[in-house]
């Protein structure tokens, strides 16, 4: 009986974490698919207020990542791989395959708003021990 609680107490503290995972795998998603097409105020929309008011609009926002982050405008692949929670600030951990072969792994920080989960940021992570 003693070992069913402390079961049921796990689960419901991974409840909240496991929660999140699909609406911010969706919203990376969906922004990542916005870049395929070229659709930049789409892709905006995904950024968070604070990343919005930076560029100021999704025109240059576009162009700092087909500048900066290619492998995102045009990845050939897309896995998502574990959401972790830094000191409060939820990290989704993202496996992008470029056209050429190449493996990035990046680091999203989201945020959630009154619309859902943001993109907050976006680094790009050692990827030299992940294989493709």
């Amino acid at each position: 009986m003693r070992l069913a609680r402390v079961a049921a107490l796990i689960l419901t503290l991974a409840l909240p974490a496991a929660a999140q995972e699909a609406p911010i795998e969706g919203t990376i998603r969906a922004q990542i698919d916005a870049f395929r097409q070229d659709d930049f105020a789409t892709a905006f929309s995904y950024a968070s207020p604070g990343i919005q008011t930076m560029f100021g609009t999704s025109e240059r926002f576009g162009r700092m990542v087909v500048q900066g982050y290619p492998m995102v405008h045009r990845p050939a692949e897309v896995r998502m791989l574990g959401l972790e929670d830094r000191d409060g600030q939820l990290w989704q951990k993202v496996q992008i395959t470029d056209g050429a072969g190449r493996v990035h792994v990046l680091g999203y920080e989201m945020v959630e708003t009154p619309e859902g989960w943001r993109i907050d940021g976006v680094v790009i992570l050692d990827s030299q021990d992940v294989t493709a």
